[in-house]
């Protein structure tokens, strides 16, 4: 990974300060509710009570005993969690956000880094994937406040080679190399016209996978602003943008029912926002619904 800059390496220490004050707090349990319970393990067997589910019941020991026996399980304690992150050059653009300084770059970097300490805080493995219009970088799935740290910087602190964005070969790549059933977590600002709808749904079908849609207000004004002048932050050419023909196919909405279609669960997040608010929010939502 590449040094940090001096303004990568303040916003590190602000973020750390930041989450050192709110971490205990940050999900206050609900993201452990929510990740949790994706298996069973057994744990022991005991005379059967009523009430117990007679589909676990034991029916040798039962046998043996001469009386029902049931087998008690416990939730599996440790899940894994996978972040894949955008770091194209479409997140590198915003108005400025709640402080006058925050892109949808540096809001993806914060969501994620936030995932990935309060992963490592639940005891859980937390692994990464980057992408652009091509896979910029795998992390495998660790757990360990120092692995949660690694992550954060090489979040924060990424020079990718690419520009576009193709969401779909990130998906893929995730789906060949993550066997066993984990959670997802997408953080991008979906700004990809490519096919990659059909990646999610795959992969949704098979891991509880969460996409964070991380906007900017700007997006939802270019339908006054007519035809504008522009310059496309992954090729670097000037356009000419149709701001009503992209309000009629890109707003946040519109990207948000794609992703529930795929059968993922969308929640957007804006410059303006919060993020470890914005996240507590989705997360204590989830458990209520």
């Amino acid at each position: 990974m590449s040094d940090l800059s001096p303004e990568e390496l303040h916003e590190l220490r602000r973020f750390h300060v930041q989450l050192g004050r709110r971490s205990d707090s940050l999900f206050s349990g609900d993201y452990q509710s929510v990740v949790r319970g994706r298996g069973m393990e057994f744990e022991e067997v005991r005379s059967y009570e009523p009430g117990d589910d007679i589909r676990h019941i034991d029916w040798n020991v039962t046998a043996r005993a001469g009386d029902p026996h049931t087998k008690l399980f416990r939730e599996e304690r440790q899940v894994t969690v996978m972040l894949v992150v955008d770091v194209s050059g479409s997140t590198q653009t915003g108005s400025g956000g709640r402080d006058g300084r925050t892109d949808r770059r540096l809001q993806i970097a914060r969501i994620a880094g936030g995932l990935a300490f309060s992963a490592t805080r639940h005891r859980d493995h937390v692994g990464l994937i980057t992408f652009t219009d091509q896979v910029e970088e795998v992390v495998r799935p660790r757990r360990s406040k120092g692995h949660a740290w690694a992550i954060i910087r090489k979040i924060f602190g990424s020079k990718p080679a690419g520009r576009g964005t193709d969401l779909s070969q990130a998906l893929q790549h995730l789906h060949s190399i993550q066997r066993r059933r984990c959670v997802v977590i997408v953080v991008s600002d979906f700004l990809d016209e490519g096919p990659w709808q059909k990646a999610l749904s795959t992969v949704a079908r098979k891991h509880d996978v969460h996409a964070l849609l991380v906007n900017d207000p700007l997006e939802e004004g270019l339908a006054k602003l007519g035809l504008v002048e522009g310059c496309d932050a992954e090729s670097g050419r000037a356009v000419l943008l149709d701001g009503a023909a992209w309000d009629a196919e890109w707003t946040v909405e519109a990207r948000l029912q794609a992703i529930r279609r795929a059968g993922a669960k969308g929640v957007p997040i804006s410059t303006e926002d919060d993020p470890l608010r914005a996240l507590r929010r989705h997360f204590s939502g989830r458990v209520r619904r």
